[in-house]
């Protein structure tokens, strides 16, 4: 019992990975944030793609249980849908708080927030416009600013997606086959939308 209390203490709460040797975080909740060390400290940073994708890789069961035990019933629950997306979806609740219910309803779109520089070919991370448009125009606001039909359609299957972890090498191509009446006809009459079959749509419409 002791080595036991010993090695629970010892344990890391904050969630630590490295990336191209330089050492990430994100700190406890409810002064959560991303931040990554520099000769003068810890510094807030935007994690990218390939931070995220390192931290996906290097942290384990234990080290999220432990995290998530301090955050707040919603948050968890939503977090835990997500396996290899979990650390992407943490960054963009933090930065745009408003997004948790309107992703909680439509998981599968946090994959596209997540990956919005990519899609929209920008440098950087744009958490502050995103969370402005999100406030001003809701999610169908969210959906035009990402590049994805603005409608009920897209919603609808979205939510149908079985895993919210999309592959990022599918959101390009779902992206772009959502705006095809035929794709959306046969997304559409699928029950619980498998990666397989979202790759199976966007292979046959792109050939």
């Amino acid at each position: 019992m002791k080595l036991l209390a010993r090695f629970t203490i010892s344990a890391p709460l904050e969630l630590t990975w490295f990336h191209d040797d330089t050492q990430w975080r994100v700190t406890l909740w409810p002064d959560a944030r991303f931040e990554q060390e520099t000769p003068k400290g810890w510094s807030a940073a935007v994690a990218g793609e390939d931070v995220l994708t390192s931290g996906a890789i290097k942290l384990d069961a234990a080290a999220w249980r432990r995290y998530l035990e301090f955050m707040p019933a919603e948050e968890r629950a939503f977090l835990a849908r997500f396996r290899f997306g979990r650390l992407g979806a943490l960054q963009a609740i933090l930065h745009c708080p408003s997004l948790l219910q309107t992703l909680s309803d439509t998981p599968a779109l946090t994959a596209f927030v997540t990956g919005h520089a990519g899609l929209r070919g920008i440098p950087i991370s744009r958490w502050e416009e995103i969370e402005a448009i999100h406030e001003r125009s809701g999610v169908f606001g969210l959906l035009e600013w990402l590049g994805l039909p603005s409608s009920r359609q897209t919603l609808a299957i979205l939510r149908n997606v079985a895993d919210p972890d999309v592959p990022r090498c599918l959101l390009e191509p779902l992206r772009t086959v959502l705006w095809e009446p035929e794709a959306i006809f046969r997304l559409q009459r699928l029950d619980g939308i498998t990666d397989v079959q979202l790759a199976s749509v966007c292979h046959a419409l792109a050939a």
